[in-house]
């Protein structure tokens, strides 16, 4: 029978990350994660081996505004704000925690997220500030046209063309809820909102808005490339330092 000081507590994180430096958010054999690090640094903190379960994959160089994560520990944390500070003493500059909440013990960082929203970053003006979040691209743009075949995502379920080739996904299907451009001074700026994306879906579908922007194709071109269910068909992907994942929506 397990006794009472070795039940484990459920918390969830609210992280951001600078992605530069890590080969994503899941542990990889090639480079450093965002995970690993978490891991390795929580594990010292409350002296017990942690596994973090992340909200999903970010691809190498993404950054996170609004990550979510969860862990179990046996350890008995006191004051969440007190543990959040030094944990964040042993954190790299990169990676910091927001918040931390204790959550019942079967909800999941990744199956019970119901929305998860990305933000994609172009510059249009040279700034070496944003050299490293965003893209900077001078070649001008029809936002108009961009936002039209914004819309057309809706019409969809299907986004095999946006996805990176031979994953191992059940499915290809995902429900847009929200796909607009919008222009703050000079940064174009595309949100994406939706229950699941597929690996490289995000940048695969702004390298093809900007197609559309650059009036190379028309937003009929777009369908066809969405129905043909083929990635050779779709745009180039477009750089991985613009993208962001900006928050992940649960009903708690």
């Amino acid at each position: 029978m397990l006794s009472i000081k070795n039940l484990k507590i459920r918390y969830f994180i609210y992280i951001s990350y600078h992605g530069k430096n890590y080969c994503g958010w899941q542990i990889q054999k090639n480079g450093i994660s965002v995970q690993q690090i978490l891991n390795e640094k929580l594990s010292i903190v409350l002296k017990e081996e942690i596994q973090v379960t992340g909200c999903g994959r970010t691809d190498t160089g993404v950054h996170a505004r609004n990550y979510v994560a969860h862990f179990d520990t046996s350890a008995k944390i006191k004051s969440p704000d007190d543990f959040i500070i030094k944990m964040n003493k042993f954190l790299p500059q990169d990676i910091v925690i927001h918040k931390m909440i204790q959550v019942q013990d079967d909800l999941h960082a990744r199956f019970d997220a119901k929305e998860r929203t990305y933000r994609y970053y172009i510059s249009t003006k040279k700034d070496p500030f944003r050299r490293e979040t965003s893209w900077y691209y001078p070649t001008p743009l029809n936002l108009k046209l961009m936002n039209q075949a914004a819309a057309v995502l809706h019409e969809y379920t299907d986004f095999t063309s946006f996805s990176k080739l031979h994953t191992d996904v059940k499915t290809n299907n995902c429900k847009i809820k929200e796909a607009f451009w919008k222009q703050e001074g000079d940064m174009l700026i595309f949100e994406i909102t939706a229950d699941r994306f597929l690996r490289n879906m995000v940048r695969a579908i702004v390298g093809t808005l900007v197609e559309i922007g650059r009036e190379k194709i028309t937003l009929q071109d777009f369908r066809k490339i969405i129905e043909s269910k083929d990635r050779g068909q779709a745009g180039k992907s477009v750089p991985a330092e613009g993208l962001f994942l900006e928050g992940v929506g649960y009903e708690l």
